[in-house]
């Protein structure tokens, strides 16, 4: 049960006072403990080292971290390992071949089960294959899939060979696709006849064939993979086409793992930025295998051989990468893979699926938390979710009345959560609670990890002082970390420009988010700077309002954005979604929700307007696309929707 230090009116401010410690009982059998952080302050190169014992290296490192050409770091420079070896050869090598790797579960209800022994056999037949097309160490392929084993496969293959991947949402349009492909000049694309959303089956090859074919073929591409997952009938070209079950299916199961140097390319990953050129997010092998297997052990108290894991992100994502495949795998752990979408058939399959392979580690999004809370806690109490022990989430911020609806309907008041900070740029989590020493408070990410060293600063790069509440100031990382972004891909300068202009003589790594420390020195991450709303010189973040509105009966989701005022600057305007069942009372509701935000922020955080809708414009990762929100309130005509999931949302909004 919380603990509640002092009360204070208001839920946002009595969050800020109201803890939740692990039980004894987690306590007792965490796989981290208080000293961790005594060691990590003790000797941060000697804690990494040991950290990086966890892997098995071919060749010992000798040095721990490089860093004199700043701000790019070398970690574990001069050792050699093979990631995929790390995740897959030895378990099988240890005895473990027979300990299931991934449950598949396809939207349609077909299923999968591979051990290691079968991961391992799938991976060096894809490893053989695509030896046998000459690709070399150093290349990039391009992966274009949905939620399916051979996915998975395709990224332990390159990772098996050298060859770097960059693995594209399989919701991208052809033209975002076509501008990774050739920003990273990949030789191969693999992908898939099509996918299952929603009960039916989408095309996705003939989005290859848009983006890589017509009257300007991509010139770096020279063959197309494809697995059949749909059967459906698909556009072809000889010579350049070639089916999985037809080559690598029948490709030897034997191969052997070569060693890379710890700094080799491992992976490419787009930012889905949406103006501009996508920037190439660069990351290495050694030293992100390092923090993805580190941070998957202690941050969700992994058993190996014991839980089952399901991070509900999909590997288009970069949470998909270190949370679904590099981390889990290197501390063998037995996990979940979903296809499909949270309501296929209907709104039980989350809860069916925790019910059916008895989850205990479950790892999902804010987002996809108040869509549960939308849809009524029947759906999840109709389920037996008791085989839960740790629950996460990632993403954004999560609202205190989230996180607190989280602990209870799926948690039953006894799952710690792990309230996880961290980016594509950081590799891995950055910030959070370790599930048995923390005493969370709801909506606070906490602290750093231990190995992680972070401050939040003011303009004038300056620490900000505990429990000010007008202090909010810029989250930066002042020590290099071993999954740490190496630069962006063919673009130097635009690595040094974005990431470290800010704090150039600090020599301070900042990524755009702000943040603020209350009185115990607990962290709340306040989302984007730009998302931090200047009223009548008052800053006041997006998150803050929309905690408050989302802490009100009748709110299930809301959005917040700082619209052009001509008399405070800025004014807050809120859009948000009510629960199943609640009556629009309209001016009268309004009326409510505003004095809602004014109790637990104070009158000057009162919205200028306030928005009853039906839905909000996101991404398709799950993220609000505040920025259109915003040309809706100014009146602008719209920028860039095509990376949102239903772009007919946001003309919606515009009879508001």
């Amino acid at each position: 049960m919380p603990t509640e230090a002092t009360e204070k009116p208001g839920k946002a401010e009595k969050a800020l006072h109201s803890t939740y410690p692990p039980s004894a009982e987690f306590v007792a059998q965490a796989n981290g403990g208080p000293d961790l952080y005594g060691e990590a302050d003790k000797d941060r190169d000697a804690f990494w080292a040991q950290q990086a014992q966890r892997l098995h290296w071919h060749k010992p490192f000798t040095e721990v971290l490089d860093w004199s050409d700043a701000p790019v770091a070398k970690w574990f420079a001069d050792g050699k390992l093979n990631v995929a070896y790390n995740c897959v050869d030895r378990h099988v090598e240890d005895g473990y071949g027979d300990q299931v790797a991934i449950h598949w579960e396809g939207e349609p209800g077909d299923t999968r089960t591979l051990t290691y022994s079968d991961l391992l056999s799938l991976v060096s037949k894809a490893a053989n294959y695509l030896t046998e097309i000459g690709l070399q160490p150093g290349d990039r392929v391009a992966i274009y899939m949905p939620m399916v084993p051979e996915a998975i496969a395709s990224m332990l293959a390159c990772a098996r060979l050298g060859l770097t991947h960059s693995v594209v949402f399989a919701g991208f349009s052809a033209s975002a696709l076509r501008s990774r492909i050739d920003d990273a000049e990949a030789k191969l694309v693999i992908t898939t006849d099509g996918q299952f959303r929603r009960g039916k089956p989408a095309p996705l090859k003939a989005s290859v064939d848009d983006a890589i074919g017509g009257e300007s073929p991509a010139p770096s591409v020279q063959n197309v993979l494809v697995v059949r997952r749909t059967g459906e009938e698909i556009p072809w070209q000889e010579g350049r086409d070639v089916w999985w079950h037809d080559t690598v299916e029948r490709a030897s199961d034997k191969h052997e793992a070569e060693a890379f140097d710890a700094e080799h390319p491992l992976f490419l990953l787009y930012t889905s930025g949406t103006t501009g050129k996508p920037k190439g997010i660069l990351h290495t092998s050694g030293g992100y295998l390092t923090q993805a297997s580190y941070t998957h052990n202690y941050v969700f108290d992994h058993k190996p051989g014991k839980d089952v894991y399901w991070c509900t992100a999909d590997i288009g994502w970069v949470t998909g990468h270190t949370y679904i495949v590099y981390g889990p795998l290197s501390n063998r752990a037995t996990q979940v893979v979903y296809e499909g979408t949270p309501n296929s058939p209907n709104e039980h399959r989350h809860f069916e699926v925790i019910e059916k392979y008895g989850v205990s580690i479950y790892y999902t999004a804010p987002t996809l938390i108040r869509t549960f809370m939308k849809w009524g806690r029947e759906i999840p109490d109709a389920h037996d979710l008791t085989s839960l022990r740790l629950l996460g989430t990632v993403g954004e911020p999560i609202n205190p009345e989230a996180w607190r609806w989280y602990h209870e309907v799926f948690g039953a008041g006894r799952c710690p959560i792990v309230d996880t900070w961290w980016q594509t740029e950081t590799g891995a989590i950055m910030i959070s609670p370790l599930p048995g020493v923390t005493d969370c408070k709801p909506g606070s990410a906490m602290a750093p990890l231990p190995g992680i060293s972070m401050q939040i600063v003011d303009d004038d790069a300056k620490p900000v002082k505990l429990g000010e509440t007008e202090a909010n100031g810029y989250l930066v990382i002042d020590k290099p970390w071993p999954a740490m972004l190496r630069g962006i891909w063919g673009d130097m300068q635009r690595f040094k420009d974005t990431y470290w202009s800010r704090f150039a003589e600090q020599g301070y790594y900042f990524a755009g988010d702000g943040a603020k420390l209350d009185e115990d020195g607990a962290v709340w991450v306040l989302g984007r700077v730009d998302d931090v709303m200047n009223i009548s010189g008052h800053r006041i973040s997006t998150a803050e309002v929309e905690s408050a509105l989302v802490g009100h009966a009748a709110v299930a989701e809301s959005a917040v954005i700082g619209a052009t005022d001509a008399t405070t600057g800025q004014a807050i305007v809120a859009f948000v979604i009510l629960r199943q069942g609640v009556e629009n009372t309209g001016d009268a509701l309004v009326a409510d929700l505003r004095a809602a935000v004014a109790q637990d922020i104070g009158p000057i955080a009162k919205p200028r307007d306030i928005y009853i809708v039906p839905e909000l414009p996101k991404t398709r990762s799950g993220k609000i696309m505040r920025r259109l929100l915003r040309d809706v309130a100014e009146g602008r005509q719209l920028g860039d929707t095509s990376t949102l999931v239903d772009p007919a949302v946001v003309e919606s909004l515009r009879g508001q």
